[in-house]
């Protein structure tokens, strides 16, 4: 793929005082020309997982359950890098039931979780 762009740097403003770059892709449905025969292949096995998964999305009742425990497994995760010695389980247990020595640590996931869902819901009003 020579002189291939993958796309460019816009400058926007929000609210005229913030100021944001967003990059917009190029246009991808051009003929491609592979040096290395082996991304055919690595490109058909991408496109098999990606159909078995989609299979499976349709066996999960409530979609946005299933993407909150990959948040809070995320924030879980995240956050023990920091020394916070909350697992998974406990994350999603009420603040009543953790016990007072641990619930710093528990807090600091619950934080994680929603700042992730501010940055999601601040998303949604940029253009």
């Amino acid at each position: 793929m020579e002189d291939f762009i993958s796309g460019e740097y816009k400058k926007y403003f929000y609210d005229k005082e913030i100021e944001y770059n967003s990059f917009i892709p190029g246009w991808v449905n051009r003929q491609f020309n592979w040096k290395d025969n082996e991304i055919y292949t690595l490109l058909s096995k991408s496109d098999r997982l990606i159909g078995q998964l989609n299979s499976f999305s349709g066996l999960i009742p409530d979609i946005d359950v299933f993407i909150l425990m990959h948040i809070i497994t995320e924030a879980s995760k995240s956050s023990k890098i920091e020394g916070t010695q909350t697992d998974i389980d406990e994350a999603i247990l009420p603040e009543k039931v953790i016990k007072p020595e641990k619930r710093d640590d528990w807090n600091e996931v619950q934080n994680y979780i929603k700042a992730m869902d501010f940055a999601i819901e601040e998303l949604k009003k940029i253009p």
